[in-house]
């Protein structure tokens, strides 16, 4: 019997129209867009407006162009994961509204959060599923509004993050394509140095924590940048030695678009070529969930059968990982 592998077959993206630019962040914070681009490699990022727009409007607009490009009937999605560390609100999985909003009216759904690995340890999930057998076509969805957590007034995080979403449908493949190995870790003790503190059941929200403006992200730069550096990178080398592979093997990076300079001390220390790493961090910041997604929306043209991919993030908690996968389709 054929083993059932666990493919990309269609992607869809969407980001909002709003534009926050380096230029007009100079005059919010103390900063200039020659320090961001230098530190960042960031231009400009997506900002999500409108008063009850949430992640689930993100969400539900890169699902829509997924199945309009695939021509999919929504009916026969089975399952609709949404990966975000900024669901619509607590106690109410923004997935089951995600799918019944696409139309997806068989499908179960929920929301798996870990950071910007979220996507990542999304990918796992989605393949289990698929190749379980008993699913056929499973909708990942990776989609957060950053600007709903973030503090205009600090500069070390305004900065960093953007709003958008991306989607991709995972279907069995019979010709060994799709999620070929996986390496997926956490460190707990680590999330003292990346996090909101008052959002959940330990902290919740109150007028003293929003006075101490505890409902925003607060971030320990440089314990963050370096366990990042050296987490992604050293996941990616393992996938490259688990796997029997060198660096002319692989066709393309994909890497959390967390910071340029991260993502380029990944991609050396495989010894990859510029020209085999995708980046978009210039156009959309560090958007968490959606990073891993975008990149394949804006790259799909480019993609061809058979491309080896190697995936890498890192986020709060901390997590981290890397996942080989091998591209099915050519657009």
């Amino acid at each position: 019997m054929t083993k059932i592998t666990a493919a990309i077959t269609a992607v869809g993206k969407y980001v909002p129209e709003d534009i926050l630019s380096n230029k007009m962040l100079e005059k919010m914070v103390d900063t200039n867009d020659e320090w961001i681009t230098s530190r960042t490699g960031i231009k400009e990022r997506r900002i999500l407006k409108g008063e009850g727009k949430g992640t689930s409007f993100m969400a539900i607009k890169a699902a829509q162009e997924l199945i309009t490009k695939r021509k999919l009937n929504p009916k026969e999605i089975e399952l609709v994961i949404v990966a975000t560390a900024t669901p619509d609100m607590q106690a109410a999985a923004t997935a089951a509204y995600v799918a019944s909003e696409i139309g997806a009216v068989n499908a179960f759904g929920f929301d798996l959060e870990a950071a910007c690995s979220s996507f990542l340890f999304g990918m796992s999930v989605a393949a289990r599923y698929i190749e379980s057998g008993k699913y056929k076509k499973v909708l990942l969805i990776g989609a957060d509004k950053c600007s709903s957590m973030i503090d205009y007034t600090d500069r070390a995080t305004c900065i960093i993050f953007g709003d958008g979403a991306g989607a991709v449908l995972f279907e069995p493949n019979n010709e060994g394509l799709g999620l070929q190995d996986e390496y997926l870790r956490s460190d707990g003790t680590g999330r003292e140095f990346l996090q909101v503190k008052a959002s959940g059941s330990m902290y919740p929200v109150t007028k003293e924590a929003i006075d101490n403006r505890e409902n925003f992200v607060f971030q320990d730069g440089k314990t963050v940048f370096k366990n990042a550096v050296f987490n992604m990178a050293d996941v990616s080398v393992k996938m490259l030695e688990r796997n029997n592979l060198v660096k002319e093997d692989i066709d393309w990076l994909a890497a959390h678009q967390a910071n340029k300079r991260i993502i380029e001390a990944t991609a050396n220390r495989i010894n990859l070529d510029s020209s085999k790493v995708m980046m978009n961090i210039q156009k959309y910041g560090n958007t968490t969930s959606a990073t891993l997604p975008l990149l394949l929306a804006d790259y799909e043209q480019q993609l061809k059968k058979g491309d080896k991919i190697i995936f890498a993030a890192f986020g709060g908690g901390f997590t981290w990982g890397s996942i080989y996968f091998k591209w099915a389709y050519n657009s």
